[in-house]
């Protein structure tokens, strides 16, 4: 018995050693870090819920040194938040890759922009990239704004009391790229899909978090034979169900129609509307020229339409309950609002957005403290001294914007909600990577102009039809764990309709 507890013993040291010790581990915890256990390194700190594990981030980022380190054998993470060592990684074409943490989208997202690397990536921004061109971005400003009408009108249901914001705000922003992006209405696609979409994706996010807390859930194989796989299955059947179906509603109308022109007569409609040129229809032009195959056009469609709209109905979420606590802020919008429009109830045009500054002040602080992507991953592929310390190729470089934003070197009294961070006079000098709501570097988000078009717009209209009343309190949040920034429990905000 004693034998078989000495051997034991030693297995167990020597794997310690073999785990812990290793050249590429010796490298990795000279960097500060939670404090390491037994065999498994940080793996037990780690493993704890959804909130805790935001917690725990916060935590070791509360010290402002710009960086520290996770390491749960065989895999090691560095956590960098300084801007000079943002700036190192997001601008080089040499760590372009996205690390293997976005692995776990794969099943969703396969090979969209999102992950997709080298020259598949390359290609793909190449056909997406015109999409997002002024003269495209102009023509859907006026169906942006119809669905902020309607945004505003399901908001009159609801005024007066406190509501959840983000379910109501993530059906204004699904239909917004539905109309815009893939030239399809959410009304066509049917209620009961759009919100078995949406609670899909919520779902999945879940399901992303327990294989990123558990790691033997990182291993495909062991993974597949979860319950976790077969809900995930049925998820992605519903997620994927739906952009199919909005790729055939599109392609059937290409068919018989043909793909729109940019400039087109007053009188020739679409569904009672300006016919609009598509991201959709670009892709599925490359299609037919050979340049993308039916997958990839699925998987660009399954991208875009969730990037395009959870992560903008997130930061409106929260800019909502921002401006819910500064009634300074709302009134100096609507007066912005007065001087600009001239006529307070007439369309708002692109040529208007522009002249908003002070309402685009307070949408970029709202994303500075509230950013919807928080948190970006990179492959290191050589090694890169961040901070002072040497990170080993192989490691995983996690971004956390979240911590970057409100680093107090670049922004004093960081978590207080100040707009006029951004006049110009008090920017100039700031690092260039201090604010990277949209990421940055080669990678940038590609529809940063539609999304802060449509954040704009939205808060615009809203504002002038109701001052907003807070419920919901910025220290009552608790992010949780996902891809995109949520709140663990509803975001609620009172719409009073103004006088």
């Amino acid at each position: 018995m004693f034998w078989y507890l000495f051997l034991t013993a030693g297995f167990l040291c020597f794997l310690h050693i073999i785990c812990n010790y290793n050249g590429k581990a010796r490298k990795i915890r000279k960097i500060p870090g939670p404090k390491d256990s037994f065999i498994l390194g940080n793996g037990p700190a780690v493993m704890r819920s959804s909130v805790a594990l935001m917690d725990l981030a916060r935590e070791l980022a509360s010290n402002n040194s710009g960086i520290y380190r996770l390491w749960i054998p065989p895999f090691g993470a560095v956590n960098i938040y300084n801007a000079n060592d943002v700036e190192k990684i997001v601008s080089s074409m040499k760590f372009n890759e996205k690390s293997q943490v976005y692995r776990v989208l794969r099943p969703w997202l396969r090979d969209g922009l999102l992950v997709s690397k080298g020259s598949k990536w390359q290609e793909r921004r190449k056909i997406l990239t015109p999409t997002f061109h002024f003269n495209i971005l102009r023509q859907f400003c006026q169906v942006m704004e119809e669905n902020a009408q309607r945004f505003v009108a399901n908001l009159k249901e609801v005024a007066g009391r406190p509501v959840d914001v983000a379910p109501i705000i993530s059906e204004f922003t699904l239909s917004s790229i539905c109309e815009t992006a893939m030239g399809t209405r959410l009304s066509d696609l049917g209620t009961s899909e759009m919100n078995a979409y949406k609670d899909a994706i919520y779902n999945l996010g879940y399901i992303f978090y327990q294989r990123f807390i558990k790691v033997f859930y990182f291993v495909d194989f062991i993974f597949n034979l979860s319950p976790l796989s077969r809900m995930q299955e049925g998820y992605l059947k519903t997620v994927h169900g739906f952009t199919k179906k909005v790729i055939q509603e599109r392609t059937e109308y290409i068919d018989k129609f043909g793909v729109p022109e940019q400039d087109l007569s007053e009188d020739d409609y679409v569904y009672k509307r300006k016919k609009k040129t598509a991201m959709l229809d670009l892709l599925i032009t490359a299609k037919k020229e050979g340049l993308i195959d039916d997958i990839g056009v699925q998987e660009e469609v399954d991208t875009f339409m969730f990037e395009g709209h959870d992560t903008t109905a997130s930061g409106l979420t929260f800019c909502f309950m921002l401006l819910a606590h500064h009634k300074d802020a709302q009134e100096k919008i609507v007066d912005e609002l007065k001087e600009v429009l001239g006529d307070f109830k007439r369309p708002i045009t692109i040529e208007d957005l522009p002249k908003m500054k002070y309402l685009e002040r307070c949408v970029k602080e709202s994303l500075r403290l509230y950013p919807p992507v928080h948190f970006i991953s990179r492959s290191l592929n050589e090694d890169v001294t961040l901070s002072d310390y040497v990170v080993p190729a192989g490691t995983f470089c996690h971004i956390h914007i979240y911590d970057l934003h409100r680093h107090p070197d670049l922004y004093p009294n960081p978590n207080k909600f100040d707009p006029d961070r951004f006049l110009p006079k008090n920017s100039a000098g700031r690092h260039p990577y201090a604010y990277i709501p949209f990421s940055a570097g080669p990678r940038n988000c590609i529809g940063q102009k539609f999304a802060m078009m449509e954040m704009k717009m939205a808060v615009a209209e809203v504002l002038r039809e109701f001052v907003l009343e807070p419920v919901t309190h910025p220290d009552d949040i608790r992010i949780i764990t996902d891809v995109v920034l949520r709140n663990d429990g509803p975001v609620e905000v009172i719409f009073v309709k103004r006088q």
